[in-house]
């Protein structure tokens, strides 16, 4: 794995510690040796994850004192609004639906080229350095890019990087998608299909469908982390409960 896409993995590692709460605000992460450690990776990555998370203003690194957590609630990812998957999927669905529709009658064929490749990339058809995630990235991108619209390539790639940089965004986006790789491939082919039409109505459609499936997903995502925090916490009462037992 290249050094770069490690330690942007080993970021979002730690992000999930601390947004789960094994390392609440104030709270001091384990020394450089410990993490690495601990996630099987050198000092150097462990490193460069902790200056990425003090630039996006997660953490605070104290010379010759270690690396703090810092309250993360209000925190912006790089000037990008912290936002929940519903509030992200909902802007996306009505960004990216009139996006593919004005894109629909003026794409090239070397857009619509592109655009297919990226399909066979997320379908694993072809090999590619590149990830089905990273497929799927580009693939919208370049529909923004086709509007020749530099206010909506913009804000396209501003809402991509909203799902990629944020450690908890990007754990149940991808427990979504990971489930439904053939929705995925169909929905995008939908949406390709339409644009080789030139057809807008058809684009606008394909897409709000690809998003319609996704909110319904991220729905049942949710329900059942909210099942597995309540029985974590039921769990944890328990155990405080014998302990306090055992004690009187």
């Amino acid at each position: 794995m290249p050094e770069k896409r490690l330690y942007h993995t080993v970021a979002n590692q730690i992000l999930e510690l601390i947004d789960s709460g094994v390392f609440p605000p104030g709270s001091r992460l384990p020394g450089e040796r410990d993490l690495a450690e601990k996630l099987g990776i050198s000092r150097v990555t462990v490193r460069e994850a902790e200056i990425a998370l003090q630039a996006q203003g997660r953490i605070e690194i104290k010379v010759g004192s270690g690396a703090y957590v810092v309250d993360g609630s209000k925190t912006m990812f790089n000037g990008l609004p912290k936002v929940g998957p519903f509030e992200l999927t909902e802007a996306r669905a009505l960004f990216e639906a009139e996006t593919a529709a004005l894109a629909a009658p003026i794409i090239t064929d070397e857009s619509i080229a592109e655009l297919e490749l990226y399909i066979a990339v997320m379908s694993g058809k072809v090999e590619s350095d590149m990830t089905a995630d990273e497929a799927d990235a580009a693939f919208h991108n370049a529909i923004a890019r086709a509007t020749n619209n530099h206010a909506i390539i913009f804000v396209i790639d501003s809402m991509w990087k909203m799902r990629t940089e944020a450690a908890k965004l990007q754990k149940i986006y991808r427990n979504v998608c990971d489930k439904d790789l053939s929705y995925r491939e169909k929905e995008h082919q939908a949406i390709l299909d339409a644009l080789k039409n030139r057809d807008s109505s058809g684009a606008r459609k394909a897409m709000r469908a690809h998003f319609t499936r996704m909110i319904e997903a991220l729905l049942t995502e949710s329900e059942k982390e909210a099942y597995k925090e309540l029985e974590r916490k039921t769990s944890e009462s328990r155990s405080r409960f014998m302990l306090t037992k055992e004690i009187v």
